[in-house]
């Protein structure tokens, strides 16, 4: 879970028609208003839906104080624009600006109505592009353990309608049926390779395990395609950010005639970990969950406890800790209300006395947990409570990666969010371990320990 993940969206209001020939300049206007904390001006900027969901006290002491975890402002970058478009089809016109902090690479993305006005304003790791210049945000290269020459990718889609997403298949090349993994992203708007700075580590997991013999889906997630339209959401849940699209994907690789239907797993990073025991409840004939850093605790108990790893003291912490406050007293039933945390009521209420280690102990797939000693966004007091909940059933493993970070990267010393931006792989023995998990020829049930170091 990425505490940077910032989320706001509406719809059309019309303003003066010159505000449509320079989307640029509106955002860089927008921008710069955020930045030196002019939040009454920059409502004005807003759409008639904006102003509704979003107030003047939600800028000042939610999103302000997340900016300022970042450190100064190194660099400001080229402003780029292009087009997209909303529920109602309306176009948008969607304005990158990417950010250099003291903690890491940024892009803020906003969102103009075709009368110029901010319809919506996200912040998400900076991404980095194929065959980026040099200077610039370096470009994914891939690890030695993948071998390109032993699988095929194709472009799949999944689901169909409104919502449908766009998607690779890894196939490995030779006799099937092949076991198949369904790769389910963390939170904010991940991309299919779940790239952050110049790593993707959906697309490492892929192209090893594929590599390895084992068909992988991966997809845009809804949020990325469709964030405009999510935010508008007023009863959002993860069922619609997450749950529905990895059911979805789930239903699709059954179908390929590569794959083995009897042998289909969900994997889950961070959110998608945490949210793996639902996604396997709702699609019980899975063979199986694998959960990378999932947490087993209240999502806002995690967003307290990084900032405050972060360094992020007094009045900011403790606005913070109000909104936390808020989470904690919604009452069940309330659909109305104004954004916590930059989503709506909904979204908590959904997630109110949701136990996913609980939840895991009424499966009955076999489920492979794995976490990285150095990460600071789910660490091993969830690892613990997993162990606790589920060590006693021999359908589950653990492993425990000492060096790894929550990317499941290697590294050293302490782990801050600058480390995303140094370019790295998912470790091989991940991916061995996970290849290995999947394969037939494994015994049915593993004893919990053999995976497991101690880590006491």
């Amino acid at each position: 879970m990425r505490l940077c993940a910032v989320l706001f969206a509406a719809t059309v209001l019309t303003v003066p028609s010159t505000a449509v020939n320079d989307p640029v300049s509106i955002a860089r206007t927008a921008f710069d208003l955020l930045m030196t904390g002019k939040y009454a001006d920059l409502r004005g900027m807003f759409t008639q839906q904006m102003l509704d969901n979003v107030s003047e006290d939600m800028l000042r002491n939610q999103l302000g104080p997340q900016l300022k975890a970042f450190g100064a402002v190194k660099k400001v970058g080229d402003a780029k624009a292009q087009t997209a478009t909303n529920l109602s089809s309306a176009a948008l016109t969607v304005v990158v600006i990417p950010v250099d902090f003291e903690a890491g690479n940024f892009d803020f993305q906003l969102s103009l109505n075709e009368s110029g006005k901010l319809a919506g304003l996200f912040l998400r790791p900076r991404q980095a592009a194929e065959g980026a210049e040099a200077g610039k945000t370096r470009a994914w290269s891939p690890p030695e353990y993948i071998d390109s020459t032993a699988f095929v990718e194709r472009d799949v889609t999944i689901g169909e309608g409104e919502w449908k997403l766009p998607g690779t298949l890894s196939i490995p090349k030779g006799a099937g049926p092949f076991p198949a993994v369904v790769l389910v992203h963390g939170s904010g708007p991940q991309d299919r390779d779940e790239t952050v700075s110049a790593n993707k580590p959906f697309r490492d997991l892929a192209g090893g395990l594929a590599s390895r013999g084992v068909v992988v889906l991966r997809y845009e997630k809804r949020t990325r395609v469709y964030g405009p339209q999510m935010a508008s959401l007023k009863n959002l849940t993860v069922q619609q950010e997450t749950i529905d699209d990895a059911i979805k994907a789930v239903q699709l690789l059954r179908q390929q005639r590569e794959v083995d239907p009897k042998r289909v797993f969900v994997l889950g990073h961070s959110l998608g970990g945490y949210l793996a025991p639902r996604i396997a409840e709702q699609e019980p004939q899975i063979a199986g969950v694998i959960i990378l850093a999932g947490s087993v605790r209240p999502m806002e108990d995690l967003i307290l406890e990084q900032t405050e790893y972060l360094g992020l003291t007094g009045a900011q912490l403790n606005s913070l800790k109000q909104q936390v406050a808020k989470i904690k007293q919604l009452q069940r039933g309330q659909t109305d209300g104004s954004p916590i945390l930059n989503v709506p009521p909904s979204y908590w209420l959904d997630l109110r006395g949701y136990d996913p280690a609980l939840e895991a102990q009424k499966l009955h797939c076999q489920m492979f947990i794995l976490q990285g000693g150095r990460d600071y966004q789910v660490t091993k007091i969830d690892f613990d409570l997993w162990r606790a909940a589920l060590s006693n059933q021999k359908k589950v493993t653990f492993h425990w990666y000492p060096a790894l970070n929550h990317l499941f990267i290697a590294g050293e010393g302490k782990s801050l969010p600058a480390e995303y931006d140094k370019p790295g792989h998912v470790a091989v023995e991940v991916i061995d371990d996970i290849a290995t998990w999947v394969k037939p020829s494994r015994a049915v049930a593993h004893n919990v320990g053999e995976l497991s170091p101690n880590i006491a």
